[in-house]
């Protein structure tokens, strides 16, 4: 197995995992921050598919899901930091409590449209790449310099960590919101 087939692979792992707790997840959970911690549910998908949205479609060559496919207007995303090119990377812990859904079928529903969306697009870009692409330097501010290669498991890295820790948050056994406390 080549570098190729294992990206063609992880790629589509970020769904995966959250088909594991997806439908045990209850809407009303989405936006909940215990124990006062910045990132809900909603934050941590909705960062997953944004910071991949941000980081893929420039290097694939096309426009972000997010204002390609209407996602910026259907979230509603309208305060704060939370623009077009916004993707959740150091906001005040108020930005990251601004990211909200509706917490209903049809908020969690977005989240997860959003998502996939981003991941199906990177997952047919993946099957175009060769291993020559996967040695260009696409970034030479770093030492060693980033390769595209080392770019994408990055993204999916950050992905994998990010949906995991929504998995944690929503199969916690009881559910205690103290945000609103």
């Amino acid at each position: 197995m080549d570098a190729i087939d294992l990206l063609k692979n992880l790629v589509h792992r970020p769904i995966a995992a959250l088909n594991y707790f997806w439908a045990d997840l209850d809407p009303s959970q989405l936006n909940t921050h215990p124990g006062h911690h910045p990132n809900s549910i909603t934050w941590l998908i909705w960062h997953t598919a944004r910071e991949t949205d941000a980081q893929i479609a420039p290097l694939a060559g096309f426009e972000e899901s997010w204002t390609a496919d209407g996602f910026a207007a259907r979230f509603g995303f309208t305060d704060l930091r939370l623009g077009t090119a916004d993707v959740g990377l150091g906001q005040s812990r108020d930005e990251a409590w601004a990211v909200t859904v509706e917490e209903t079928a049809q908020g969690k529903a977005l989240l997860r449209e959003y998502l996939e969306t981003v991941y199906d697009k990177f997952a047919a870009w993946v099957e175009t790449l060769t291993e020559e692409d996967l040695a260009r330097v696409i970034d030479e501010q770093w030492d060693p310099p980033v390769t595209l290669g080392v770019r994408v498991l990055s993204v999916l890295d950050d992905a994998a960590q990010h949906i995991g820790q929504a998995a944690y948050v929503a199969g916690t056994v009881e559910f205690v919101d103290l945000s609103r406390s």
